[in-house]
């Protein structure tokens, strides 16, 4: 099944801040080998869609799911998350993990699952945005790849 969306692999840096800072998620960590694996939908310059992940052997961190006001509700979001479910699976991912304060019915519907802080491998918990920038009260998901 072909993608409705174009997406393509690594925006710039400041047209990545510049819509996260937009809808409020965090940049802090942010780097220049992150957005290696970030993909995006829309304008090189003006993204209206974004994800990322982060790869740790089998295990991976999706982050900074982001869709520009302007265009929710179009399927946007959908195509970037099972893209970078892709992406993922096709470097060995096998299971992917993400923090959220208001999208866990929208990854639900996706075959993610809640769980507790700690059960999430110590990679992941090591990273920036999972010991400090999203917030304890952040909800833990898992999906099995």
């Amino acid at each position: 099944m072909s993608e409705p969306f174009m997406i393509r692999q690594r925006p710039t840096r400041l047209s990545a801040v510049t819509l996260l800072q937009a809808e409020g998620l965090p940049v802090e960590d942010l780097t220049e080998a992150h957005l290696d694996h970030f993909f995006y939908c829309g304008d090189d310059d003006a993204p209206s869609g974004l994800v990322g992940v982060e790869l740790f052997g089998e295990q991976a961190l999706m982050r900074s799911l982001v869709v520009s006001s302007a265009v929710r509700s179009q399927g946007i979001g959908s195509a970037l998350v099972q893209h970078a479910e892709a992406y993922a699976a096709a470097h060995g991912v096998r299971a992917i993990y993400l923090l959220t304060t208001t999208a866990d019915l929208f990854f639900e519907y996706r075959g993610y699952r809640a769980v507790d802080r700690t059960q999430a491998p110590s990679s992941i918990q090591l990273t920036r945005e999972f010991a400090g920038l999203c917030p304890e009260s952040s909800i833990v998901m898992l999906k099995q790849l």
